[in-house]
C-alpha cells in the first residue's frame, strides 16, 4: 500500500528494474535481427543445385513443355477432324445435286436456258428480247468448319429450292458469301466455304457471279482477296467449270471482281450493264471489325465505273447509227441503263432512310418496300466519304443499287431518282440465334427488259412454292406472315 513501509532496498530494486530493461531491449533488438537476417541470411546461404537436381529440373520443364504442346496439338487436331467430318457431310449434299438422278434445273430450263457469251471488250454478255432475271442473294455465310455443318446443309437446301422454282438467268452472290470466323464457324479456311459454294452452282448448273464482302477475307483468314479471287476466275480454266463467270478485273484499281456483265438485246443494243464492284472491308485502324468501321469504295474504282458506262455509251451510239428506230427508241439508248451490285450499302441511303422515316415520301425520297429491322445505326454503311452516288447522278446511267451487309433490312426506296435496294440474306451463322428465326430469310427478284427498265421485289424462303429436297427447319416468323397472300409484281413480257 502507499506510504506503506517496506523491508526492500530502493537502490538495489532500481538497479535490477535497469537490468530489467536492458535485457528486454537486448532481446527484442535481437528478435528483430533474426527476423531482417532470415531473408537476408538465407539469400546469402542458399546452396547451389547439385548436377543431379539440374538435370531433374530440366527434364520436369522439358515434360511441362511437351504435355502443353501435345495438349493444344490434340485441340487442333479435333478442331481438324470435327472440320473434316463436318464439311465431308455438307460437300456429300452438294455432291447430290450432280448426281444422275438430280434432273430439277434440266426440267426448269427445259433447254432454253441463256448462255452468255465473252463479247469484244472481255465482259460476259448475255442476249434476249426478254425479261432477264436474276436471283440476287446475300450474307450466305458458309462456315464449312467444325462447329457450322447443320447449318451449311440448312443454307444450301434453301438455296436449290429457290433457284430451282425461280429458274433465274443470273445468280448474284452479293457479298459475304464465306464466313471464315473461328469461334462461330470453326476454321480459318475461306478457301474450303469457296469451293463448297462453286460445287454447288455447278452441280445445279446455273450461271453465277460474286461480290465481296467484309466477311469472305478477314485479316486473320487463312487465304487473301486475290487469293480467293484467282479461285473464282481460274474455275473455268483450271476446273473446267462453265458457269461460273466471276473476273477479277482491273489490277490498277483497288478491290477484285470490279467487272461487268452485258445484257443485249436482238439489236445488239446494250439494255443493261450490271456493274459488281468491290466495297472492301474494315478501315485501316479496325482491321479486326471490332468497332464496326467499315470501308468505301475508292476514287480509282469510280473513275473506272464512269469510264466504262462512257465506253458502253460509245458502243450503243454507234450501233444505233446502223439501225432504224424512231428518235424516241434511239434516245432511251445512248445513255446505258444499269444496275450497281455491292456489299456494304452507301451512306446516301442511310441520309435517305432516316428523311423517310421523319417524314416519309418526299419529293426526293420514295417509298417502295420493305422495312429496316437492324438496330443501333439502322444501315451500317461505310466509316468515309466516297463518290459513287455523285458519279452516278451524273452518268445518268445507273438507276438501281442493290447491297447486302445488314442482314434484317430488306427496305427498297428511291432517292433522287436512284432505288436503292437491300437484298435479302439467307444467313444462318453470323447473328446470333438467327438460325431460328425466318421472316428475312429469302432472296430478291431483279427483272431487266429490253427497253433498260428493271424491277425488283423479295421472296420468302418458308413460302410453300419453294418445296426443298431436304425438310426445312422450324422458325419464328418474326414480322412476317408466311401464310398470307405474296403475290410479286406481274412485271411484262418484254
Amino acid at each position: 500500500m502507499i506510504g506503506e513501509k517496506t523491508d526492500t532496498n530502493p537502490i538495489i530494486t532500481n538497479i535490477d528494474y535497469f537490468i530489467v530493461i536492458l535485457y528486454n531491449n537486448k532481446t527484442l533488438n535481437l528478435r528483430k535481427a533474426r527476423r531482417k537476417g532470415k531473408g537476408e541470411g538465407m539469400a546469402k546461404v542458399k546452396r547451389e543445385r547439385t548436377e543431379r537436381e539440374k538435370k531433374r529440373l530440366i527434364k520436369k520443364l522439358i515434360i511441362i513443355f511437351v504435355s502443353i504442346f501435345l495438349i493444344i496439338g490434340v485441340v487442333f487436331a479435333s478442331f481438324a477432324i470435327a472440320a473434316a467430318v463436318s464439311v465431308k457431310k455438307t460437300n456429300s449434299l452438294v455432291a447430290e445435286f450432280g448426281t444422275a438422278d438430280y434432273k430439277y434445273m434440266e426440267i426448269a430450263y427445259a433447254g432454253n436456258q441463256l448462255k452468255p457469251v465473252i463479247d469484244s471488250d472481255g465482259y460476259y454478255t448475255f442476249t434476249t428480247d426478254d425479261p432477264f432475271r436474276i436471283c440476287l442473294f446475300n450474307d450466305l455465310h458458309i462456315g464449312a468448319g467444325a462447329f457450322s455443318g447443320k447449318k451449311d446443309r440448312y443454307l444450301f437446301n434453301a438455296l436449290e429450292a429457290m433457284i430451282r422454282y425461280e429458274k433465274p438467268d443470273l445468280v448474284i452472290f452479293n457479298g459475304d458469301s464465306v464466313y471464315p470466323v473461328p469461334f462461330q464457324a470453326g476454321t480459318s479456311n475461306n478457301m474450303t466455304g469457296a469451293e463448297m459454294l462453286s460445287d454447288f452452282m455447278e452441280n445445279i448448273g446455273v450461271y453465277w457471279t460474286l461480290t465481296f464482302g467484309n466477311h469472305d477475307t478477314e485479316s486473320y483468314s487463312r487465304y487473301d482477296r486475290e487469293a480467293i479471287s484467282q479461285f473464282y476466275e481460274g474455275l473455268r480454266t483450271e476446273k473446267g467449270y462453265k458457269y461460273c463467270l466471276f473476273q477479277q478485273g482491273p489490277d490498277n484499281i483497288a478491290g477484285y471482281g470490279n467487272s461487268i456483265i452485258k445484257v443485249k438485246n436482238s439489236k445488239g443494243l446494250v439494255s443493261q450493264a450490271l456493274i459488281l464492284m468491290d466495297s472492301h472491308s474494315y478501315i485501316e485502324s479496325d482491321k479486326f471489325g471490332v468497332k464496326w468501321d467499315y470501308d468505301n469504295i475508292k476514287d480509282n474504282q469510280v473513275d473506272w465505273y464512269a469510264g466504262e458506262i462512257q465506253k458502253l455509251n460509245t458502243y450503243n451510239q454507234a450501233k444505233l447509227a446502223t439501225l432504224e428506230l424512231s428518235p424516241d427508241a434511239a434516245e432511251n439508248f445512248k445513255t446505258v441503263k444499269s444496275l450497281a451490285f455491292f456489299h456494304i450499302p452507301l451512306d446516301e441511303f442511310r441520309q435517305a432512310y432516316l428523311v423517310y422515316k421523319d417524314k416519309g415520301d418526299t419529293e426526293d425520297v420514295k417509298y417502295v418496300y420493305g422495312q429496316i429491322k437492324e438496330k443501333g445505326k439502322f444501315i451500317y454503311s461505310g466509316s468515309g466519304e466516297d463518290q459513287v452516288f455523285e458519279k452516278a447522278l451524273e452518268l445518268g446511267s445507273t438507276k438501281g443499287f442493290f447491297f447486302g451487309h445488314d442482314h434484317y433490312n430488306d427496305l427498297s426506296l428511291e432517292y433522287r431518282g436512284i432505288r436503292f435496294t437491300y437484298g435479302k440474306a439467307l444467313d444462318y451463322l453470323a447473328y446470333i440465334g438467327i438460325a431460328k428465326e425466318g421472316a428475312q430469310r429469302g432472296c430478291t427478284i431483279v427483272r431487266t427488259y429490253s427497253d433498260g427498265s428493271f424491277d425488283n421485289y423479295t421472296e420468302n424462303y418458308y413460302q410453300d412454292k419453294y418445296q426443298a429436297m431436304y425438310e426445312k427447319e422450324k422458325v419464328k416468323m418474326q414480322w412476317f406472315d408466311v401464310a398470307a397472300s405474296y403475290n410479286p409484281p406481274k412485271g411484262r413480257d418484254k
